[in-house]
């Protein structure tokens, strides 16, 4: 008779617990493979704290590296967290010790993830992490397994649901962005310290993993380019909104001529495309390859039970001892990533200047912008309802913004432009810069 294939889950929190049930739930299902799957042994902080769940059947550890190397399981859960400290020792641990590792740590794995996917190999184990990225949309499996056959050019995706539910809450009511964070705080999306997800890190990570599955590249998180949405005013998503945009905080992986572009910014997407219809705290992945043209997935990118469907499908897969690379290829066929820097990026541009309202000012900036090569494609400039009483007939000197769209345009030549701009004294306060990413 098959042995049941033991887990020990580290981290109760809200993803661990709804894992222990799912898997309780589940059991049926998971055994279809000719294996039963059992929680065997849990590790956390607090063995006091109640969690809803009856944890009298399992083995307790205090210390999730003690878990790790235990004989009572065969495939440890980390759901800890953090890229160093307790989640990397126990991970480490768990391999060591030839257990098979299922994983939702994103950050882990873009800091680490070669070196452990190289011993999860010489070890013959599994290191799975579909709930690293996305939550509960399948794009591990996606990238990896179903589209094997096809070369992808670009891989983007709204991957923060907090972000994501920032912005959509900014366009639909006009709110501030320290508002609708303020909410979203006290709604459980955001955390009182929300500098990792609203300034861009959590979506590098995951963008991170993703560009090594799609273009067989070696994990790069450093060569990510982040910027996050907290400079994002309520007129910028009016101007998109009239433009014909909505904005989105995407992460972005692109082939090049020069290399893998990875960038992480605030981003200007067509009101008819798939990706702007995603709204609050959903997740989308989309993906451009040369067999299946443009694929889009949507789902709940966070949450327990979302993620726990993510971890579960990961036990199911060591269960029915399915094994695959841990970045669709060995580590050692992963190539070295060619980076390419921002400055080097090429599309179009809403630009939002807050300029002195006074005459020549369009003119100045127009003439810096075709100094630097760049097209403008639109011109908006917006006096305010004060100005204009005041001054009905003339110019009032006061700050007023003036928006500008660009044709394709390097970043360099960008910024070359508004440091001209600035330099002459035209701007009140720094530019908005903001990219279009068009179908």
């Amino acid at each position: 008779m098959t042995q049941p294939l033991r887990l020990g889950i580290a981290g109760l929190g809200t993803v661990g617990a709804a894992v222990v049930g799912m898997v309780a739930r589940r059991a049926e299902a998971l055994s279809a493979s000719g294996r039963t799957v059992a929680v065997t042994a849990v590790s956390a902080r607090d063995k006091s704290r109640d969690r809803g769940l009856d944890l009298s059947g399992f083995a307790w550890f205090d210390d999730p590296v003690a878990l790790a190397q235990s004989d009572a399981i065969d495939v440890f859960v980390e759901l800890v967290g953090g890229a160093e400290g307790p989640a990397k020792a126990a991970v480490e641990a768990a391999i060591a010790s030839g257990k098979h590792v299922v994983t939702a740590n994103k950050a882990l794995l873009a800091r680490h993830g070669a070196a452990l996917a190289k011993a999860a190999e010489e070890k013959g184990v599994a290191l799975a992490y579909e709930a690293s990225v996305a939550g509960g949309i399948p794009v591990i499996k996606a990238i990896r397994e179903g589209l094997a056959g096809n070369a992808v050019s670009r891989v983007y995706g709204i991957l923060n649901g907090t972000c994501n539910y920032i912005l959509s809450r900014m366009e639909a009511e006009g709110l501030t962005f320290e508002a609708c964070l303020k909410d979203a705080q006290a709604l459980g999306y955001a955390e009182a310290d929300p500098t990792f997800d609203v300034e861009g890190f959590d979506t590098a990570h995951k963008l991170a993993i993703l560009t090594s599955l799609a273009f067989g590249v070696e994990i790069d998180a450093d060569g990510v380019s982040v910027e996050g949405i907290s400079a994002i005013q309520p007129l910028d998503l009016a101007m998109a909104d009239e433009l014909g945009y909505r904005i989105k905080l995407l992460g972005v992986a692109q082939a090049t001529e020069a290399g893998i572009e990875q960038r992480v910014h605030p981003t200007m997407v067509a009101k008819a495309s798939a990706i702007a219809q995603v709204m609050g705290v959903t997740n989308a992945v989309t993906v451009d390859a040369d067999a299946v043209g443009e694929l889009t997935l949507i789902g709940p990118g966070a949450g327990g039970k979302a993620t726990a469907s993510a971890v579960v499908a990961d036990i199911a897969d060591v269960a029915a001892g399915v094994r695959r690379p841990t970045f669709g290829r060995p580590v050692a066929a992963l190539s070295a990533p060619r980076r390419v820097e921002m400055q080097r990026h090429e599309g179009g541009y809403y630009i939002r200047l807050t300029v002195h309202d006074r005459t020549g000012v369009a003119a100045g900036v127009a003439t810096r912008m075709a100094e630097a090569g760049i097209s403008i494609e639109s011109i908006v400039q917006r006096r305010s309802a004060k100005a204009a009483s005041s001054d009905p007939k003339g110019r009032s000197g006061q700050p007023v913004p003036l928006v500008l769209i660009t044709y394709a345009a390097t970043e360099g030549n960008v910024r070359e432009a508004l440091a001209a701009i600035g330099r002459d004294g035209l701007l009140a306060e720094a530019p908005q810069l903001i990219r279009i990413e068009r179908e």
